[in-house]
């Protein structure tokens, strides 16, 4: 499913033009000035799955984030725009195929993160209400109580559960299990699966951060049969060889001055793990006859 067909950004050109104009010359920086049009990149065209690959600096992320601000589709984390971002996006154009979904998001490290981290700081509060309540139980089931009027009623309530039960039955009662506590590479795969849904535009920026290469290999099929078969439409930026190989995927190579559209086994990267892995393919076979 095709939602953005293309996007357009600032030439050279249309970027000298305006800082020429404003003339603020007290800032060092104009970013997103400057970034993307270093690699004469002015306009992408998307299929259902289209890859941004380049290295740090290439403009890899700076190019999603432009493309969620100016679509307005969701975002969990709070994103840091500099003082010329607004003017940037408004510089952008979009062509739209179909009308973009409202579950449509972008997501990024920073989204996984607080996720993981979410989950650890529910669970540390749930372990601290638990000391509590075992100092509760042993203060109610052994505390010589007396009903003196009704105001005493829930205080008599706890004393007779607490009489009634074990330790470890009070508490689980009082107090809600603790949410299960994957490892960072399952929590992030998880949040993946929780936070795309059928029928959307998501733009995923290094989403292999944190996955283990099997979890990529993953996220990988699950990407691609949600492409192919619940109308999502993918704008990826990644290293990751595994994504990089999705069946299908358009991608554009920003290291490449100008910015061209490769095959994924001609990119440096994947040729870096392929040439490491052949140096050393003896090794391979010496271990697995061994």
């Amino acid at each position: 499913m095709i939602y953005l067909k293309s996007f357009t950004f600032p030439n050279a050109d249309r970027e000298f033009s305006f800082i020429l104009d404003i003339k603020r010359t007290c800032y060092d920086s104009y970013y997103p000035f400057k970034i993307l049009s270093g690699h004469d990149l002015d306009r992408l065209d998307f299929e259902s799955v289209t890859i941004l690959y380049g290295g740090n600096g290439s403009g890899k992320s700076t190019a999603l984030n432009v493309i969620a601000e100016k679509t307005g589709i969701r975002r969990d984390s709070i994103y840091n725009k500099s003082n010329f971002f607004p003017d940037y996006v408004k510089l952008c154009g979009m062509n739209v195929e179909e009308e973009i979904p409202e579950n449509s998001r972008i997501i990024t490290s920073d989204d996984v993160f607080d996720y993981m981290l979410n989950i650890r700081n529910l669970n540390e509060g749930i372990d601290g209400k638990r000391e509590t309540l075992f100092d509760e139980y042993l203060e109610a089931k052994y505390s010589k109580f007396q009903l003196k009027s009704l105001e005493d009623y829930d205080q008599l309530k706890k004393v007779n559960n607490s009489r009634r039960k074990t330790q470890s039955r009070f508490v689980r009662g009082e107090l809600i299990d603790n949410v299960r506590e994957y490892s960072n590479g399952e929590s992030a795969f998880i949040y993946f699966t929780e936070k795309i849904g059928e029928d959307g535009l998501y733009l995923l920026d290094e989403p292999e951060n944190s996955l283990s290469p099997k979890r990529q290999q993953e996220l990988m099929k699950f990407l691609e049969e949600s492409a192919r078969f619940f109308g999502c439409q993918f704008i990826i930026s990644t290293h990751s060889p595994f994504l990089l190989a999705m069946k299908g995927a358009k991608i554009y190579n920003l290291d490449e001055n100008p910015v061209s559209v490769e095959r994924w086994t001609n990119l440096e990267n994947v040729r870096t793990y392929f040439e490491f892995f052949k140096a050393h393919e003896s090794e391979f076979k010496s271990r697995r006859n061994e």
